[in-house]
């Protein structure tokens, strides 16, 4: 019997570190294809704003890449998505609207999405909020997080380039190993749920415009 347990014990911490080893790879993958302007718009996924409005690292430097892009493709416009946290005092959203105009982008070229709480979300709500006809849309995340994004914005029909921020030593581990969790949940779920996952965030995001319209 102890044997058994223990060639158990092997096979499953075997079959864990290969799916980590492919995992990062998967993650790896993820910054291309590299965005060259040939999208007419764009999508900054959020991320934690601290107290004050103030930007995480994290969506700092997604910022940070966006806005010397915007600026050098003066035709793409920018949906800045996210909606705001249990611990967060704004949206993710107007801390990325501000901080792009603060920096020169006029905010003509900005549209809010404001009411996400994922990744899915971020990518369902700014899908409704594009011209009918848009098929191909930059996204704009830290390197990590693009494989994931890309994964879903396909499950949606897009065409996706990516603009790739670098993640912060200081939280790059927790997040890499976080995220090979995420995206494998992601991978084993998204057959099943994602279609009806997506009508229902719709739904249910077309009911509260309507709600609050009345």
């Amino acid at each position: 019997m102890r044997r058994w347990l223990v060639t158990v014990g092997v096979i499953l911490i075997g079959i864990g570190i290969v799916l980590y080893i492919w995992l990062g790879r998967e993650l790896d993958q993820g910054i291309e294809p590299n965005a060259n302007g040939s999208a007419d718009y764009m999508i900054i996924l959020g991320a934690k704003v601290r107290p004050g409005g103030v930007p995480s690292l994290s969506l700092k430097s997604r910022l940070e890449v966006a806005v010397p892009y915007l600026t050098k493709y003066p035709h793409v416009k920018v949906i800045v998505s996210g909606g705001q946290g249990p611990d967060e005092d704004r949206t993710e959203a107007s801390v990325m609207q501000d901080y792009l105009e603060q920096h020169g982008i006029d905010a003509t070229r900005i549209i809010i999405e404001d009411q996400s709480t994922s990744t899915y979300e971020n990518l369902v709500f700014s899908k409704e909020l594009l011209p009918e006809e848009t098929k191909k849309i930059t996204i704009v995340s830290n390197d990590f997080h693009l494989k994931r994004a890309k994964y879903l914005a396909e499950t949606l029909d897009f065409e996706v380039d990516v603009l790739s921020a670098k993640t912060p030593k200081s939280v790059e581990a927790k997040l890499r190993i976080r995220e090979r969790a995420a995206l494998l949940k992601t991978y084993i779920v998204a057959i099943k749920t994602i279609t009806p996952l997506h009508f229902f965030l719709t739904k249910n995001h077309h009911n509260r415009k309507e709600i609050i319209v009345s």
